[in-house]
């Protein structure tokens, strides 16, 4: 690859990076300003008749997009630099991330739960109404939050996470700030990840402090890829 193709996909990763800080800090002020994401289809469906727009950003998808779909930047940005440091393991990482990614948007819900939705207001009985509740319920049963396919998912999305940062630890071309703030976010959001369908109450905690070590992560991601796409200007 070229010192220009070089430049331009550190270039691209550190966008990225600021994308994915900025989709967090999206998810915050809607949280605050909406509410939090909804628990149970006829929670959804009230707040979809309320204000279909707030039903979208409530769900999961604006963060799926932005947050999740944005690692397809940042990461290969990152084997680019790190597979001198280690081949095998950044390689890992990325393969884990990029199918993370890719699983994860199938199993998203919000299309499916707005469809039913408009179903469900639309419909003439209450028998039809129960129908689509249940078939909304079952669609929030197999999605991002309950399912086994995106409990795995999880897995491999923090893993790579891991794994990514433990290698950057052995880089000079990325800070020891960047490094460690990614390898304790990563690692709180696997352990929450793994308590969540199990406990709850102590998974619930967790995800939050690890939210402040993401708000480091990021910005810091952003500034050493776009460092090292300066320095290929230089050269």
């Amino acid at each position: 690859m070229t010192e220009t193709n070089s430049k331009n996909l550190y270039r691209i990763g550190g966008m990225a990076a600021l994308v994915q800080l900025a989709a967090i800090v999206a998810s915050i002020v809607i949280a605050v300003a909406l509410g939090p994401r909804p628990t149970s289809a006829a929670e959804f469906f009230a707040i979809q008749q309320m204000n279909p727009l707030a039903a979208l950003l409530r769900g999961d998808f604006v963060l799926m997009v932005f947050l999740l779909g944005a690692y397809m930047g940042t990461f290969p940005a990152l084997w680019w630099n790190l597979r001198h440091v280690s081949p095998i393991a950044a390689t890992f990482a990325t393969m884990f991330t990029l199918i993370a990614v890719t699983l994860s948007f199938s199993g998203e819900a919000t299309f499916a739960l707005l469809h039913l939705g408009d179903l469900y207001h639309a419909a003439t009985s209450e028998a039809q109404r129960a129908q689509f509740l249940a078939a909304g319920e079952a669609v929030l049963a197999a999605g991002w939050w309950h399912g086994s396919g995106s409990y795995m998912t999880g897995m491999l999305l923090q893993g790579g996470g891991i794994i990514i940062s433990l290698v950057m630890l052995k880089s000079n071309d990325f800070s020891k700030v960047t490094a460690i703030s990614g390898l304790v976010g990563n690692a709180l959001d696997l352990v929450q990840h793994l308590l969540h369908p199990f406990a709850p109450a102590v998974a619930a905690p967790i995800q939050m402090f690890m939210g402040v070590f993401y708000l480091v992560w990021f910005p810091m991601l952003a500034w050493d890829l776009f460092r090292l796409a300066q320095a290929r200007s230089h050269r």
